[in-house]
């Protein structure tokens, strides 16, 4: 299976959140952001460290007052993947937790407030060697704004964002990324490729407040898809009224499906017909459920019957085809071993994790001999 993605990503600044690169070579993050209450610290590092372990290379903490800026302070001490804090309204919200530690601070033009508060957050960014994100939405536009725009518009959220990007120009504070976010699948990625050419910083991409599980999947894949196959972004985050486990789970689906990442399996499966020879949909459900922990990157056909079965598990790492009395197995293209039905998804999950394994032991070897 050809791995190459055709993607031609849009050539931007690298900076750091913590220790993951953002832009520039670096590989796409995936972010998502904690719903707990940040002044119950057990429980916000517990979630975490759920998000953290689902693959997230980048985890965001909203702070709203100042309690939960020294909640957030012991909450950073006890984790290790990098944090972002969310900060509103209160500018001496971020001047605290840059000195607690955060590795990135949110901020939203619009209601921060006058430049010199501004600037102060931007002295305390530069002093603690801390990254900062313009995190422009529409549904918290300067008023002058919504009174020049009539509505939000993506003319309007790019301005937004271009007002607060020439002030950190002038301050001479270049390690900062951007995002424009909106509901709107349309408004949201005609802003992004209004400014993808304005700037060369990072762009952090979202579709805010995009909805359910299900619904909120669709709407995000559509809209970061449309952008991530113009090469545009650096980051992201699939915003779910979900588990944020969810929203990096479906974050890496959206980036393997266009081959931009690599982690975990990646699963070709048919939808299933009368013609299947096991239950597909029921196996796959077991399938993804019981190997949420493999993140070695690794192609996985499983297909009901003979018709496409052999074709697609020829172009993969392993994969199964259904058929008449006993299923066949192929590893790396060959004919490899039958399967039962009575015990398929025992016996499949243990191969696909010898596999994994086998090829995780590949790749350190090739690393190995690489550094010598």
């Amino acid at each position: 299976m050809n791995n190459q993605t055709p993607i031609i990503r849009r050539v931007s600044r690298k900076i750091h959140v913590g220790s993951v690169p953002v832009g520039g070579d670096a590989p796409i993050s995936v972010q998502s952001m904690t719903n707990t209450n940040t002044l119950d610290v057990d429980a916000t590092v517990d979630q975490i460290e759920r998000i953290a372990a689902a693959g997230a290379d980048i985890v965001r903490v909203s702070v709203p007052d100042m309690d939960c800026a020294e909640a957030f302070g012991r909450i950073k001490k006890r984790v290790s993947v990098p944090l972002v804090t969310d900060i509103h309204f209160d500018y001496r919200i971020a001047l605290r937790v840059a000195e607690l530690g955060a590795d990135c601070l949110r901020i939203n033009p619009g209601n921060i407030g006058r430049e010199d508060r501004v600037k102060a957050v931007v002295e305390a960014a530069r002093a603690n060697g801390i990254s900062i994100r313009i995190g422009v939405n529409a549904g918290s536009l300067e008023k002058d704004l919504q009174k020049k725009y009539g509505e939000p518009t993506p003319a309007a959220l790019v301005e937004s964002a271009m007002r607060h990007i020439d002030y950190l120009d002038r301050l001479d504070f270049q390690d900062f990324k951007v995002s424009l976010k909106a509901s709107d699948v349309f408004m949201a990625v005609e802003a992004y490729r209004l400014i993808a050419d304005q700037i060369e910083q990072p762009l952090h991409l979202g579709i805010t407040e995009a909805g359910g599980l299900r619904s909120g999947t669709v709407k995000s894949s559509v809209g970061l898809g449309m952008l991530l196959m113009d090469g545009i972004g650096d980051t992201l985050r699939v915003s779910l009224a979900a588990d944020p486990v969810e929203e990096i789970k479906v974050g890496f689906d959206i980036l393997k499906s266009l081959k931009l990442r690599s982690r975990g399996i990646n699963f070709i499966a048919c939808p299933s017909c009368s013609r299947q020879n096991f239950d597909v949909i029921s196996t796959m459900n077991a399938l993804e459920e019981r190997l949420e922990d493999v993140m070695t990157p690794i192609n996985v056909a499983v297909i009901g019957c003979v018709v496409n079965g052999p074709g697609e598990a020829k172009e993969v790492d392993l994969g199964l085809t259904g058929g008449s009395p006993n299923n066949l197995v192929y590893i790396d293209g060959k004919p490899a071993s039958k399967l039962r039905n009575d015990h398929l998804v025992d016996d499949l999950e243990k191969l696909i994790r010898d596999k994994a394994a086998a090829k995780e032991a590949d790749m350190a070897r090739l690393i190995t001999s690489d550094g010598q």
